[in-house]
């Protein structure tokens, strides 16, 4: 744990978490005193002291078990839920009060991620409860229509469930960015899916998430220069987008038609609870050189996606020779045995 700034002392040292900033409320460190100002400290502290973050769709499932892990952490939180007619999240609400009562820090605020003004709230308002953004994390998602099918998807359908996942971490990520950059720190991570793979069919969830992950590394390679890590996580777990008859008929089909294999079905019906996953936020959140990559968590399993990688079929100097003929393209396919 490298030393950082205590409470009221006045340097920017970087704490334990990595982010510059005036110390923390709650700060706490292992020696006596501040190494670069040498304020008194108090004692041994938590992985995210002094830390600001914004957990979006924060007010049930996933996201709640990560704001309140957060808070446990020592995390400042903005709890987010959607606002309903009156404009408040009473969710979003009752999680801030949660965090409150065990002692921790959080403010709940009603706002759609869909709707990019509505984001730039949501950033507006950490910065304005806490002093700063460290920590983004893009947890808020709806469910796909039951039995969604591109042989009938309608283009509301499609944008409604595109317009959260990836237009919501596109707008929260634009509005988070130039104040991470600013303060040369930061982590975001992006919740994405199996899904994305392909193999729980689906049409817009599974293309918005597989969008979210490249997202993910486009943010990587270009904010690391500035400090500012990007990752996501794929979690497995139960919440309102994985229960239900529907849902459950759908992954009985997937198998049926031998899509899903057994120990795939069987997780599927049967997830872990949601807070089996928050602990690969908090280690995002923290202070680990870690970026460009997705990560998963579902029950005791944690796991990491190995990075694409192109594979060559042929190559011939394209000076001087003609394009390659498709029955040469061919037997290039069949000679790596894809099919």
């Amino acid at each position: 744990m490298r030393a950082g700034s205590p409470r009221g002392c006045r340097c920017r040292a970087i704490g334990s978490t990595g982010f510059p900033r005036p110390c923390a409320r709650r700060w706490r460190a292992p020696s006596s005193r501040c190494s670069s100002c040498r304020t008194k400290r108090t004692a041994v502290g938590r992985e995210l002291d002094g830390v600001n973050a914004l957990v979006t769709g924060s007010s049930h499932g996933i996201g709640r078990e990560v704001a309140l892990a957060f808070a446990a952490a020592g995390a400042r939180v903005v709890v987010n839920g959607t606002p309903d007619r009156d404009g408040r999240s009473p969710a979003a609400d009752a999680v801030a009060g949660e965090i409150a009562a065990r002692g921790g820090s959080a403010v709940a605020c009603a706002a759609s991620v869909a709707d990019f003004a509505a984001a730039g709230v949501l950033v507006d308002r950490c910065v304005a409860e806490f002093g700063s953004l460290d920590v983004l994390v893009n947890c808020a998602g709806v469910p796909e229509p039951d039995g969604a099918s591109i042989l009938d998807m309608s283009e509301e359908a499609w944008r409604g469930v595109v317009d959260v996942h990836l237009g919501g971490t596109f707008h929260c990520c634009r509005h988070a960015a130039p104040r991470m950059v600013a303060q040369r720190a930061g982590a975001i991570i992006n919740t994405s899916s199996h899904s994305f793979l392909g193999s729980y069919a689906g049409v817009a969830y599974p293309a918005a998430k597989g969008a979210v992950n490249s997202l993910t590394f486009a943010l990587a390679t270009e904010l690391r220069e500035h400090g500012v890590r990007v990752n996501a996580v794929c979690p497995g777990a139960k919440t309102r987008l994985s229960t239900g008859p529907g849902y459950e008929q759908r992954i009985r089909k997937l198998h049926a038609r031998g899509i899903l294999s057994d120990a795939v079905r069987d997780i599927s019906l049967d997830p872990p609870e949601p807070r089996f996953a928050a602990p690969i936020y908090a280690f995002l959140a923290s202070a680990r050189a870690i970026t460009g990559r997705v990560f998963t968590a579902a029950g005791g399993y944690v796991g990491v996606f190995a990075q694409a990688a192109e594979k060559m079929l042929a190559y011939r100097d394209h000076r001087g020779t003609p394009p390659w003929s498709v029955d040469e393209i061919a037997a290039a396919v069949a000679k790596q045995g894809l099919d």
